[in-house]
């Protein structure tokens, strides 16, 4: 069975990137290595890997990733340290457009 993988990267400067491959070994060491000039990462390496999810099917991988690259970077972090409590905190509506605001949220 073929295994793809949603991860995330913690680059030096603090930012987050979020991918899809097949294997996570080999698409860290191309982030880390710098081997695309025009990938986000490039300039802000070094790299550190902190959240990698297994997926079976490629579909679910890609469905996952493009959920989380929407994330704010708290949210990641929450992910990636299994702050779970904090991820739902985060996820909660903070928007006084939305149907679920309550004065007082901030």
């Amino acid at each position: 069975m073929k295994l793809y993988y949603v991860y995330i990267l913690q680059c030096a400067d603090q930012l987050t990137y979020t991918g899809v491959t097949n294997n996570i070994a080999r698409r860290f060491e191309e982030h880390q290595k710098g081997l695309n000039k025009n990938c986000f990462t490039y300039k802000r390496r070094p790299l550190k890997l902190i959240f990698s999810q297994e997926f079976n099917d490629i579909n679910q991988a890609i469905y996952f990733e493009k959920k989380i690259k929407k994330w704010s970077a708290k949210k990641k972090l929450a992910l990636a340290n299994n702050q779970f409590d904090l991820l739902q905190i985060l996820a909660e509506c903070r928007n006084v457009t939305h149907s679920n605001f309550k004065p007082g949220d901030f």
